[in-house]
């Protein structure tokens, strides 16, 4: 079975950074794609940032770019969430995640704001302070 962990999460000044890690263990296949989401109006949850295992093609959308980068260990089977330039509106609990499928549809449903994901992390908490 699947388990994701993460951490890293806190408390941190606006305009200070934080470094999320997830790790993952019970992995029987060797073909995926691991993220991170939060939650948000209006969607199931809103995609922070994901990377495919295999290929380590990496994904942001316009919001994070620039201030967020996503990166793996393969050593560890664990992921990273780099956040720079943090806003109080980036406070929320981000949620890891684990696709087995990286086809474009399911990398646009991440986009969309509608998960996508078929294993999810118990959250860890980020608290922006202004």
């Amino acid at each position: 079975q699947v388990h994701l962990v993460e951490s890293g999460g806190g408390l941190v000044q606006a305009g200070g950074s934080l470094r999320l890690s997830c790790a993952a263990s019970g992995l029987t296949f060797s073909s995926y794609a691991m993220g991170w989401f939060r939650p948000a109006p209006g969607k199931e949850r809103e995609f922070v940032a994901a990377i495919s295992w295999t290929r380590g093609n990496t994904y942001v959308p316009d919001s994070g770019k620039g201030r967020f980068t996503i990166s793996r260990d393969s050593t560890k089977n664990t992921i990273y969430l780099q956040m720079n330039s943090l806003k109080p509106e980036d406070t929320a609990v981000y949620y890891c995640a684990l696709s087995r499928n990286v086809s474009p549809d399911i990398i646009s449903s991440w986009y969309l704001g509608r998960g996508g994901m078929d294993y999810w992390g118990k959250g860890t908490l980020v608290t922006v302070s202004s």
